[in-house]
């Protein structure tokens, strides 16, 4: 049989390219997103590569638009094998210049609230069958504290320990976890930025791949590009607050506004 994928946000960026890729290679997709011409766009291409498709338009925000959707793929496929939570926002300001307790709001209702609520549509049936892989993008953003990215590093830094801790408590139970910690990417979120303020900036394509092949193999984190991954991980992730404090500061006046 061939394997049952759900990826919210597919109307644009890597989860249009994530639909494009696995329906080449035989998936069955459940596909998501909020606009519903561009939604439709990616099942016309998904099943152009030989996909069966089912688009479900709607908000993962939305807990009750969720439950309705999982009760959609239920009936159509029985299922999941794989849920790709990918469905992600951003807003950026300088604190200084604003501060605005309803841009988290807005950012946490998709990128950690939008998760959760598939998280719980989707995992009593992986528990029942005893296999199932939840793989949730979050972003290198989430590492540490970037400026003019509160709403958005803050709410990946919060779905990377969501994951962690979901994984933590479904070991020995078949249902595999894996976060998915993407660098620079070019989409229409990065689209506003210049190349330079983004190293190792990737092709969607090139994410997608990385992103299939980290899912695939189980692995607990995917983190890519490798140079960027290493950089942050290793000195930036590590460096004392005062010396990040520093280094990062500058960068505040390079970042757009959204």
């Amino acid at each position: 049989m061939s394997r049952r994928v759900l990826i919210t946000g597919a109307t644009s960026g890597l989860g249009r390219q994530l639909a494009v890729q696995l329906a080449a290679e035989g998936c069955r997709l459940a596909l998501t997103g909020r606009r519903e011409a561009r939604l439709e766009e990616t099942a016309r291409a998904a099943r152009a590569a030989g996909a069966e498709v089912l688009a479900l338009a709607g908000d993962v925000a939305d807990p009750s638009a969720v439950k309705r959707q999982y009760a959609a793929v239920r009936e159509r496929f029985g299922g999941l094998d794989w849920a790709v939570l990918n469905a992600g926002t951003s807003k950026s300001a300088d604190a200084k210049e604003r501060f605005r307790a309803d841009d988290f709001r807005s950012v946490y209702g998709t990128n950690v609230f939008g998760a959760a609520n598939w998280i719980e549509a989707v995992l009593p049936d992986m528990l029942k069958a005893g296999s199932g892989t939840i793989a949730g993008v979050a972003s290198i953003a989430g590492f540490r504290g970037l400026p003019r990215s509160g709403p958005y590093s803050s709410s990946k830094a919060a779905l990377i320990a969501l994951l962690e801790s979901l994984r933590v408590d479904l070991q020995g139970t078949g249902v595999k976890v894996v976060t998915i910690c993407p660098g620079f990417v070019r989409t229409e979120m990065t689209a506003k930025w210049k190349d330079e303020d983004m190293p190792f900036l990737m092709e969607p394509e090139a994410a997608a791949r990385a992103m299939v092949a980290g899912i695939a193999a189980g692995r607990r984190m995917v983190v890519f590009p490798w140079p960027f991954s290493t950089v942050m991980k290793i000195l930036v992730k590590n460096l004392p607050g005062c010396l990040y404090d520093r280094l990062a500061g500058p960068a505040t006046r390079r970042r757009p506004k959204t």
